[in-house]
């Protein structure tokens, strides 16, 4: 697995509305590999997507959404800030932004919702956890697994895919934006009726860590239950390891896709976490590994 691409991931700046700098590591990093995958996609970003792209490879049946924003912080007044997203930020957390294209860093103070900075940083400036990427025994620990980890997966994806599309979408930590727009276009412009939702869930009683990827059965949302079915079909045919899950709360892109007028299918599949929207959000080597490699089987046989 290359965890190389996973770490630098994590260490972008990207809280919902402030996406730009993922897309444009995202575009790079399609200019600088794409000669090697076994399809070179078309790549539809720029006008119309705001910091959203979309890559088609060949003749497109499901696509894989995989959202590309992070919980943070918007600086308000006299340091004080406000949630981007829910963030679950402790004091002593160390939250990083850019001001005059310079780095900054400064401890968050969780009583009085604020940051102890020496100076008053510009109002709207955004923040987000400073990077600490690091693997103990079997775990992969860092801020932001949710969700670079399921771009890290659409890119992984991205090497032997022939026919599929892969989302990147932004805003969903803070209520959504722009995926119904997204999927509509899928599916008028290209016939896709099928996602896949590359997302992180939650470690629970009933989904615990290093026992496999988590099929979601539902969520708040509720999948149609025939594209469920279809999908446990494949995946039990396989030798990976796959948890079913079933929660009552949460969503995703998928919630999105549910919102909108098309008639599109989807299915949340990811790895579980543990310690969501902290620095120090945890998955299973395991279930990454399960992960990709039921996608890989999904994209081919949907």
């Amino acid at each position: 697995m290359n965890l190389e691409l996973l770490q630098k991931l994590c260490s972008i700046h990207g809280p919902s509305g402030d996406e730009s700098a993922v897309k444009n590591f995202l575009l790079d990093y399609a200019k600088s590999y794409q000669h090697e995958w076994k399809v070179m996609p078309t790549i539809l970003v720029g006008e119309g997507f705001q910091d959203c792209m979309i890559w088609i490879f060949g003749k497109p049946r499901t696509a894989i959404f995989a959202h590309i924003d992070t919980v943070g912080f918007t600086v308000g007044y006299d340091n004080r800030v406000v949630p981007i997203g829910s963030p679950a930020a402790k004091t002593g957390d160390l939250l990083i932004g850019i001001v005059d294209d310079k780095p900054i860093e400064a401890p968050y103070l969780e009583e009085m919702d604020c940051i102890t900075s020496l100076q008053t940083l510009p109002r709207g400036t955004t923040l987000s956890y400073r990077p600490n990427f690091r693997i103990e025994e079997d775990l992969i620990i860092s801020p932001y697994l949710d969700n670079r980890l399921g771009v890290w997966n659409a890119l992984m994806q991205a090497e032997t895919l022939e026919n599929g599309a892969i989302v990147f979408g932004t805003y969903e930590e803070h209520r959504g934006g722009m995926v119904g727009y997204l999927a509509d276009l899928l599916f008028r412009n290209y016939g896709v009726s099928q996602a896949l939702i590359s997302d992180i869930t939650w470690v629970t009683d009933g989904v615990p860590a290093g026992k496999g990827v988590a099929v979601s059965l539902r969520d708040s949302f509720i999948p149609r239950k025939s594209y469920l079915n279809k999908i446990v079909e494949i995946a039990e045919k396989t030798q990976i390891p796959f948890q079913l899950e079933v929660e009552s709360e949460g969503g995703s892109d998928g919630s999105e896709i549910q919102r909108s007028a098309v008639p599109m299918d989807w299915c949340f599949i990811g790895a579980p976490e543990l310690y969501a929207h902290t620095p120090n959000e945890q998955v299973h080597v395991t279930d990454v590994e399960a992960m990709v490699n039921l996608y890989q089987v999904l994209m081919k046989e949907l």
